[in-house]
């Protein structure tokens, strides 16, 4: 079964992060910052302050 998630993950995998930024219109920075949240914790969603 695919998702709308499952989509976008396929077609954005194996794109640069200029790609993506281009394919989604936002800043390269924001792509490379979620990527990285993304390698570290494993998520993207929002952490509680600490």
């Amino acid at each position: 079964m695919h998702t709308a998630s499952t989509n976008i993950r396929e077609r954005l995998c194996n794109k640069s992060i200029r790609e993506i930024s281009l394919l989604l219109n936002i800043p390269r920075s924001n792509v490379s910052g979620i990527i990285t949240k993304w390698k570290q914790l494993g998520t993207t969603a929002t952490q509680p302050l600490k």
